[in-house]
């Protein structure tokens, strides 16, 4: 037993008094008082090294304290092993939970971007409502030809450029390099973007090879010039120093590489860069252009504020002139803020629900570890009674919870890793934007490591605080004689932490229940087609060579034509977009009926003959496209119902004119797609669509719209004639070989079938039940577990007196029943006040529930009857070690 730590002050008022004492003596012997202090220090020796020896003695000590401390530790532990593993395993998976999640965290909305002085880069939107046909109306929307010029020339305090705000795919023809003679020439499907000059000097990265982009270059019929990428430099061009001057074809046009970038990644990170060369017309006649800007040195905020808003004013009074109640305003965000765009709040939530786990993890620990203070009560007074401070008792205590902590959090960084990597490969491709998290795995670093362990450091303190506090109530006498047993108050305590775990727990499984009946609805949603038996494949037409109708409409029926004749394929078609997909936006005009003259907006596709046959789109009026519908014939137009619901209501489409001359020849029903006209949050739905024919499309519209989509050829099987486990054997490679047959340097970027389609557009919402039902499982398990340990300890602590009564003519179901019941209310009132709060936090969801409300009842049902089945197992279960207990045993024992 360590005694109590003397201070400075009480060791040197008790050197004086030795010292006095012995001149006393030596004074009463004869000599004199100079004499007799002289004698009396040279005897003690030095006052100050006396000080300082106990100094040392007192923290060698302190030292020694807690090497003894954490050894007791050790051995307690090991002698307990149950308890141990438990608590270790519970804070290991509560942990790395959080550990996982808070290194997504990290990477997306702590790290800074890697630029130079990233908080002097922003992007620039523009917010339009109160304008008719007005896409996402209030929301945020990019820049077109005109802002942009606005911005270029007359915001001197920014740095700016633009660019088309997408990746979109491009087919490279390379030749062979002089040092590589044998690579050869061939056509490599890359991912390409287009930017403006000074688009490199904004993030102020400077070219690992070469230059960047010109004025000259930037302007519209400037010379052909790109920029690589450092991999695709590295990969298909064998890093060949030589590069700068070469020409490679892209878009069937001749290119002149000019520079490489360093291995850095942009916002956009594509294979390969070309010049924007913006303008007013075309692309730049809409809202295409995603702008990017930094701050000059020796500039602000502010300053650039004022000079947008006079450089934007024209425009914002012309906008109002045709649209009286029209607003509009321009802002910018923080480049990282903009990065992450949508997924902030989602990770946010995402660590909510973590620390939820955390928390109901504490408060299980929390009650084990009062049980087992309590069951340490003799121990904690024989040591009191044999001197033994109570600071000492809790300092032991604090010891023993923070090596279990920290045994834990150590393990949770291997939890944490695995977690993390089992994350990233649940993410669908491009879901994290490339320049906020600039690797392809998140790693552990420093922060999430220092992360962990203040994690660690806070259960410690979170789980042992009620334990701790429970000794500066043991009575000596009461407590050496009881054997063992727990007061009413400790176990009110025990309670109230079931309580509100069970309560948290509430919450996350309603949350989780409510996404999985948003995905369920989702997937479930009626196609408007037959998805079974079609294979599609997606090829980049954005080349020189199919600028041309003509050659478009050539290649389009050969290649359709080809498809067909594949063996055991029904029908073929092609169409700029599928079901499941975001289509073009257009705008059109009603020519007659009682909106006549009225310019709408609607979702536009264009499609080959054989489009809505292979998908089996039903009929619903008119005809369907043939081969006659040509450039040279009556422009013709197809609407799907909702389109002709909402603008044609009450009348036959058939016969009605859109746009010039566009005559409706048919209506075919709904199908699945990503409503973009609405809001860019719901992941599927149906809207207005409009259908013309691939052959009737002008240049300028297949130079556009060829620059944003890339279109799609489908086939569908004959189930008869495909082998029935695996039905796309072989039908990949043989629509390649079609295709090839028709043109053999356009490779397909992909083939997918239409589950292939559907998943992709519900992977967000697939990545979110997941997470969400996992954190909810581990609570419902840690819940389970912290009601089972309480009736279990219950039964322990009760045993000698649950045989008594017994023994006085009680029932064993009696006994059952009294005990089980603790956990029983507990757990009832934590799941009502989960409930209640339920009626709060699920608020918060609101924005990503599609098909049923916040408050869905039969989730809710679902939730309440899961854990209300759960509460009743955990509480029934550890009373059937009741059944056992001999009466006649414990009476003898008494």
């Amino acid at each position: 037993m360590s005694k109590p730590k003397r201070s400075p002050e009480d060791f040197a008022a008790e050197i004086r008094a030795h010292l006095d004492l012995e001149s006393d003596d030596l004074k009463a012997s004869g000599l004199n008082e100079q004499e007799a202090r002289r004698q009396a220090h040279l005897a003690f020796g030095s006052p100050a090294l006396t000080q300082e020896r106990l100094y040392l003695h007192q923290r060698v000590a302190w030292l020694d304290n807690l090497r003894r401390d954490l050894s007791f530790a050790t051995r307690t532990f090991a002698r307990n092993p149950g308890f141990t593993l438990t608590v270790i395993l519970t804070l290991a998976l509560a942990i790395g939970a959080n550990t996982a999640i808070f290194s997504l965290v990290n990477a997306l909305l702590l790290k800074n971007l890697p630029y130079p002085h990233p908080d002097r880069l922003a992007t620039l939107y523009a917010r339009y409502t109160g304008v008719p046909n007005a896409v996402a109306d209030g929301d945020p929307i990019n820049l077109d030809g005109q802002h942009w010029e606005q911005l270029r020339d007359s915001v001197p305090s920014l740095i700016s450029a633009i660019d088309n705000g997408m990746t979109s795919g491009i087919n490279l023809q390379s030749q062979a390099s002089p040092s590589s003679p044998a690579s050869g020439q061939h056509t490599q499907y890359l991912h390409a973007t287009r930017v403006s000059a000074r688009y490199f000097e904004v993030l102020e990265i400077p070219l690992y090879l070469g230059r960047a982009f010109t004025l000259d270059e930037d302007r519209p019929s400037g010379p052909p010039v790109a920029i690589l990428s450092y991999n695709l430099w590295r990969t298909t061009f064998n890093a060949d120093p030589s590069i700068l001057g070469r020409t490679v074809l892209l878009k069937g046009v001749a290119h002149t590489i000019i520079g490489v970038l360093p291995d850095t990644p942009t916002p956009l990170n594509a294979d390969i860069y070309t010049a924007l060369q913006p303008s007013r017309q075309g692309e730049g006649g809409g809202t295409n252009f995603g702008a990017i800007v930094r701050l000059r040195d020796h500039a602000t905020w502010q300053q650039a504020d004022a000079e947008l808003n006079r450089a934007w004013v024209a425009r914002a009074a012309n906008v109002r002139s045709h649209n009286p109640n029209a607003t509009v305003t321009f802002f910018a965000t923080p480049l990282q803020r903009a990065e992450v765009g949508d997924l902030r709040p989602k990770v946010l939530v995402l660590q909510l629900a973590a620390g939820f786990i955390l928390l109901i993890a504490c408060a299980n620990l929390a009650g084990l570890t009062l049980v087992r203070t309590l069951r340490r009560t003799s121990e904690f007074a024989t040591r009191l009674a044999l001197g033994a401070s109570r600071g000492q008792i809790l300092r032991q205590l604090w010891i023993e919870n923070l090596l279990l902590a920290l045994t834990g959090g150590l393990i949770s960084i291997a939890v944490g890793y695995l977690a993390l990597r089992g994350l990233l490969t649940l993410l669908p491709e491009n879901f994290l934007p490339a320049a906020a998290v600039p690797t392809a795995s998140i790693p552990l670093d420093l922060t999430v490591l220092a992360f962990t362990l203040l994690t660690a450091l806070a259960t410690s303190i979170l789980f042992g605080m009620l334990p701790a506090l429970t000794t500066r109530k043991i009575d000596l006498r009461s407590s050496i004689a009881a054997r063992s047993g727990s007061g009413h108050s400790s176990l009110r305590l025990r309670q109230a932490l079931i309580a509100g775990e069970v309560a948290l727990t509430v919450v996350l499984l309603a949350a989780a229940g409510l996404l999985i009946r948003t995905l369920i609805h989702l997937e479930t949603m009626p196609p408007g087609f037959n998805p079974t038996g079609i294979m599609t494949a997606k090829a980049s037409l954005d080349d020189a060579r199919f600028h041309d109708p003509a050659a478009f409409q050539k290649f389009v029926s050969a290649s359709t034509l080809a498809m067909r004749q594949i063996p055991g394929v029904q029908n073929s078609g092609m169409g700029l977009s599928l079901p499941y997909e975001r289509a073009l936006n257009n705008n059109i005009a009603l020519r007659d009926g009682s909106q006549s003259g009225r310019e709408i907006l609607s979702a536009m596709v264009y499609a080959s003959p054989g489009y809505f046959e292979t998908l089996q789109v039903p009929l619903l009026a008119g005809r369907t496209f043939t081969d006659a519908d040509t450039a040279t014939g009556q422009p013709v137009a197809i609407i799907n119902q909702t389109f002709a619901t909402k603008f044609l209501k009450d009348q036959n489409p058939i016969g009605h004119y859109l746009g010039k001359n566009r005559l409706i020849i048919g209506v075919v029903g709904d199908v699945a797609a990503f409503p973009a006209l609405e809001s860019l949050d719901v992941p599927l739905g149906t809207e207005e669509t409009l259908y013309i024919p691939a052959f009737q499309v002008e240049a300028s519209g297949l130079t556009l719209v060829h620059t944003w989509f890339q279109p799609s050829w489908l086939v569908r099987t004959d189930p008869a004639r495909t082998n029935p486990a695996h039905p796309t054997s072989n039908l990949t490679a043989q629509m390649q070989h079609a295709l090839a047959s028709v043109d053999p340097n356009l490779p397909f970027s992909g083939f997918y079938s239409m589950s292939d389609l559907l998943a992709r557009r519900l992977a967000t919402q697939r990545v979110e039940v997941a997470l969400l039902s996992t954190m909810a499982s581990l609570a419902l398990l840690l819940s389970a577990l912290g009601i089972f340990a309480l009736v279990a300890n219950l039964v322990a602590q009760r045993t000698r007196e649950i045989g008594i009564r017994i023994a006085l003519g009680s029932t064993i179901r009696q006994a059952m029943l009294n005990i089980g019941q603790s956990g029983l209310l507990a757990s009832a009132a934590g799941l009502f006040i989960g409930l209640a709060l339920c009626a709060v936090a699920l608020r918060a969801l609101h924005s990503v529930l599609y098909g049923i409300g916040v408050y869905d009842l039969p989730t809710l049902a679902a939730v309440f009857l899961t854990l209300a089945v759960v509460i009743l197992l955990a509480s029934t279960l550890p009373t059937l070690r009741i059944a056992p207990i001999d009466p006649a045993q414990t009476l003898r024992e008494e």
